[in-house]
C-alpha cells in the first residue's frame, strides 16, 4: 500500500485494518482498528488530519482531503462509498454516504444517516442523525427507520469489515 509522508506527518495504520495496496495514504492520516481503505482509494491530509474510525471503510475510488484547519473524520462504523469526495466534514458513526457523493467542507452528517447516491452536501450543512437525504443540495427527505435504505446502513458496517478481512488474507498480486 503506498504510504507517504509529508512534512515529517505519516499514516498511522492500525495492523488489522485493511488498506488496499492500489490506495494512497498521504501525511497525517489515521486509519482506526478493522477500518478498510479500498481500492483506488486517495486520502491526503497534507492541509488537515484525517481519520478513518474503527470499523469505518472507505470505498473505491473515494477521496478524503479538506482545506487548512479543518479535519476530515468518518465515523465509527461508516460507510464512504464508491467515487465520493468528503472534504472537511465530519461523518458521524455508521452513517453512509452513497455512490458518487460530494461532501464539502464544515458539513456534518449525524449518526446512522443515509447521503443518497449522487447527493451534495452544502458547506456547513449539518444533517440531523437516522434520516434520508438526498439531492444537490442535499436535503432532508425523510425519516430512515422503515425504508429500504435504511438496510444498507444497517448492513454495510458489518459486511464491509468481514469483505476486508477477506481481501486481507486472499488477494494475491498476479505477475
Amino acid at each position: 500500500m503506498p504510504l507517504y509522508s509529508f512534512e515529517g506527518r505519516s499514516p498511522v495504520v492500525h495492523p488489522n485494518a485493511f488498506v488496499a495496496p492500489t490506495a494512497s495514504l498521504v501525511g497525517d492520516v489515521t486509519v482506526e482498528a478493522g477500518a478498510s481503505v479500498w481500492y483506488g482509494a486517495v486520502i491526503r491530509a497534507d492541509y488537515a488530519p484525517v481519520i478513518v474510525r474503527a470499523g469505518a471503510n472507505v470505498q473505491d475510488g473515494a477521496v478524503l482531503h479538506g482545506p487548512p484547519n479543518t479535519p476530515t473524520e468518518v465515523g465509527r462504523g461508516a460507510t464512504v462509498a464508491h467515487l465520493c469526495v468528503v472534504h472537511g466534514a465530519i461523518l458521524g458513526e455508521e452513517c453512509l454516504v452513497a455512490n458518487g457523493s460530494t461532501v464539502l467542507d464544515g458539513a456534518r452528517i449525524g449518526a446512522r444517516s443515509m447521503i443518497a447516491a449522487h447527493s451534495l452536501v452544502a458547506a456547513n450543512a449539518d444533517i440531523p442523525e437516522g434520516v434520508l437525504a438526498a439531492g444537490s443540495p442535499a436535503v432532508v427527505k425523510r425519516a430512515l427507520e422503515g425504508t429500504p435504505a435504511e438496510f444498507w446502513v444497517k448492513m454495510n458496517p458489518s459486511a464491509y469489515a468481514a469483505l476486508a478481512q477477506r481481501h486481507r488474507v486472499g488477494i494475491e498480486e498476479l505477475t
